[in-house]
């Protein structure tokens, strides 16, 4: 999914998140429950459909209006769904990046920014040239990685996958630190952030192995 200028609001809805990120061309279920975020889906709803995913920049901050990372990504609600008891279950599918401007003096419960899109205009062609991936590297880097965290993975559909697909939705999906997603996120482009997400998954193994007293796993 694409986005063109006129699709791409100045004013936009944000919701901070700690440890969650959004990515173009990823998709993101939310369990929305809060009253000022309910607000914020049925405006979305009734308007663009468009809520701006940031991070806070500290994840212990307990204040409402937390500090938050500059650049985030704003999702489209591309699924809807209102429970019995109120809350709604909704899918973000990930269009621009966007950095805020400014934070508005705004009437609703939830916040509102200016957002700059100019540095993200690539992000509207929906589409990476995968020309500089290191496949190989990559997904040997993931095997160690997902070994570590004890995760199990479906090989034969992971090695199917179109690599620029693959690392967007495991970007999103790995459970990296807050500011391990944040840099991800503003990875100038997808080679970039390929080659952030090596360097972060061969770091957590060498920690792992030098903790452990093994030898570390070879680049």
């Amino acid at each position: 999914m694409t986005a063109s200028d006129s699709d791409l609001p100045s004013q936009l809805a944000i919701f901070p998140l700690a440890g969650v990120s959004l990515l173009p061309g990823g998709q993101l279920p939310l369990n929305i429950f809060e009253p000022r975020y309910l607000d914020m889906t049925r405006d979305a709803m009734g308007a663009h459909r468009l809520i701006g995913m940031v991070q806070p920049i500290d994840p212990e901050d307990p204040s409402q209006c937390p500090r938050c990372y500059e650049v985030g990504c704003a999702g489209r609600i591309t699924q809807f769904r209102e429970t019995n008891d109120g809350r709604f279950l909704i899918v973000l599918t990930g269009i621009n990046r966007f950095r805020i401007a400014e934070e508005l003096a705004v009437a609703t419960r939830y916040r509102q920014v200016r957002a700059d899109w100019a540095a993200f205009a690539a992000d509207r062609d929906g589409h990476e040239s995968p020309e500089g991936l290191d496949r190989e590297r990559f997904l040997r880097a993931l095997r160690a990685y997902l070994k570590l965290q004890g995760m199990s993975a479906d090989w034969q559909a992971i090695e199917r996958s179109p690599l620029p697909l693959l690392i967007t939705h495991l970007a999103m999906l790995c459970p990296f630190g807050p500011s391990e997603k944040q840099a991800l996120l503003e990875a100038p482009n997808l080679v970039e952030r390929s080659r952030t997400m090596v360097a972060l998954m061969e770091m957590a193994a060498i920690a792992s192995a030098t903790l452990s007293g093994d030898s570390p796993p070879k680049q």
